[in-house]
Formats: structure tokens, C-alpha cells, sequence
């Protein structure tokens, strides 16, 4: 998988797991839109991070990365995000974490 697919998959993923956090959590949201406004900004952050993120090529996830790019306040709320979806999206989107998985506990990055 090239650098720029990585990036993609890695925001898809970010935004599902908000969107599940947003939802479930019962967030205000304006009518006809998908997140609430904290969830959004939260989305908006973590795109950013990944767009900018210089070891994309040869990191399998943020959690284990060591370089932590998240403003202390927002990798609290992503942490929060990930405890919460973590293992709902197995049951929304069952491929993508068993891939997540499969990465996570062989050590390879997700571009191998």
C-alpha cells in the first residue's frame, strides 16, 4: 500500500471511530450533521495530524509511534474515542479491525 493509501485507510478509520464515539455518547448535533461540534474538531485534528505525519511510510499506528504529535488535550480525547470504539467497530466494520489487529500485534506496518 502506497503512502497517500495509507493515509486515506488511517482517516477513514479515525472518522468511523468518532462518528461511533459521537453517536453513542448521545453528542448534540445539528440537524443533518454527523458529528457534534467537540467530535468535529476532534476529526478535523486527528486529519491534520495524519496529513502532516512524516513516518506514515514506516509506522503501523499512532499508539505506536514514538513521536506523540497530539496536543495533550486532544490525544486525551482520542484515547477516550478509541477505548469507546475500539470494540464496537468490530462489529460495524469487522474487516478493518481485524486488519487493525493483524498490524497491531505482528508489528508490521500496515504498508508491508
Amino acid at each position: 500500500m502506497d503512502v497517500e493509501k495509507k493515509r486515506a485507510h488511517e482517516v477513514k478509520t479515525v472518522d468511523e471511530m468518532i462518528r461511533l464515539y459521537c453517536r453513542g455518547n448521545h453528542h448534540e448535533r445539528e440537524e443533518g450533521a454527523d458529528l457534534c461540534p467537540s467530535c468535529k474538531e476532534l476529526a478535523d485534528y486527528a486529519r491534520l495530524r495524519t496529513e502532516k505525519c512524516p513516518r506514515m511510510a514506516e509506522m503501523t499506528f499512532c499508539s505506536q509511534c514514538p513521536i506523540h504529535c497530539y496536543k495533550k488535550d486532544m490525544e486525551a480525547k482520542i484515547v477516550d474515542v478509541m477505548r469507546y470504539s475500539g470494540p464496537r467497530l468490530m462489529l460495524r466494520h469487522p474487516a478493518m479491525t481485524i486488519y487493525h489487529a493483524y498490524c497491531t500485534f505482528c508489528g508490521k506496518a500496515a504498508n508491508s
